[in-house]
């Protein structure tokens, strides 16, 4: 997903799944679903417990979490009253192991405090996203698993959170040292921390996870790092993409839902309630991919359908009308949607 640098051209408790269940945010609360042991019995990962474990529970587990700028208020920020706000992004300062919103705001900004506080005001969390696809990941920088789970961690204490999002993408995910060094960084942290939730957000294709991101959670589950979720970015297929997005991204979950049972051992419902979903509203990076409010309502549905952690956008900065066309300051890939529609429609249809 796009960065909020500007000029902009344009972003387990579920898996390694040693743990029992999800732990809670910060404030004691939590948006992920529920999540089995690693070492699932017979009945967890079969249903021969009695149920066929084809859908995931309550459709009241599926929250909405946003991907939010750390840095700049969006008027739309609060459409649909998002439980948890995913805070975009923190990277290394320039090419040193220093954590920095988008690499140039310092962690401590007073700015940025004021603004977190802002977003919670309502009883909303927020996670801290790492990586998005501008600037260098921590883990590229960081010439050790101590330094970089001390990074990560600066960040999460300036932002108050318990909730640690990793958004790997690009060349980052193709590096196999520092998806080893982040595996093995994140695994220390969560021994300092024991309530740390994790979730890795990952491109995906209508067909699943390519083997670069089943790699880095390979990766997680050698070190032993306990994920609360995988978001599934479902955006950006490719030109030859050129039908229903809406249809894409339920294609997308369902091919990623077999592959995360293989990976961590889960039951239907487990996979299910482990699994996130992150659509680009409006006019997508690639020609031919728009993805509508017609989509987002069916997204929603589908999560709600199948009992999926939570529904998720890039981003709360879009979701409005452009005035202005595609060029200059109102720019689609940037600060608006590109389609017409009103404004904070898509978080209120994401909420449902």
């Amino acid at each position: 997903m796009r960065s909020f640098l500007r000029p902009a051209a344009g972003l387990t408790c579920l898996f390694a799944m040693a743990v029992a269940g999800c732990s809670t945010g910060s404030d004691g609360t939590s948006d992920a679903a529920p999540a089995p042991s690693k070492k699932a019995s017979a009945s967890e990962s079969d249903g021969t417990d009695g149920t066929d474990g084809s859908d995931a529970t309550d459709a009241s587990s599926t929250s909405y979490a946003p991907y939010v700028s750390a840095t700049e208020a969006a008027d739309t920020d609060d459409a649909g009253s998002p439980s948890t706000y995913n805070l975009a992004f923190v990277i290394a300062s320039g090419s040193s192991c220093t954590p920095a919103w988008n690499g140039t705001e310092a962690i401590g900004s007073s700015t940025v405090k004021s603004r977190i506080s802002k977003l919670k005001e309502d009883g909303a969390t927020v996670r801290v996203s790492f990586g998005g696809a501008s600037g260098k990941e921590l883990a590229t920088t960081c010439s050790s698993a101590a330094k970089l789970a001390a990074a990560y961690g600066a960040a999460l204490d300036a932002a108050g959170s318990a909730q640690a999002d990793f958004d790997i993408e690009g060349d980052t995910l193709t590096d196999s040292d520092s998806v080893a060094l982040r595996s093995e960084a994140i695994a220390l942290l969560q021994k300092e921390r024991p309530d740390l939730e994790v979730s890795f957000t990952l491109p995906v294709m209508p067909s699943g996870l390519d083997s670069d991101s089943l790699a880095l959670l390979e990766s997680a589950n050698k070190y032993d790092v306990q994920v609360s979720t995988v978001d599934i970015m479902t955006m950006n297929y490719g030109e030859s993409y050129d039908g229903d997005m809406g249809d894409y991204a339920v294609t997308s979950a369902k091919a990623t839902h077999t592959q995360l049972k293989k990976v961590f051992g889960l039951s239907d419902a487990g996979a299910w309630g482990g699994m996130a979903l992150t659509s680009m509203i409006g006019v997508n990076d690639v020609d031919g991919e728009t993805f509508s409010l017609s989509d987002a309502k069916d997204v929603r549905a589908f999560a709600e359908e199948k009992g999926i952690a939570w529904v998720s956008m890039w981003s709360t900065f879009r979701d409005v009308q452009c005035e202005s066309g595609s060029s200059g300051d109102d720019d689609a890939a940037t600060n608006c949607s590109g389609v017409s529609q009103s404004s904070g429609a898509f978080g209120e249809a994401f909420a449902g």
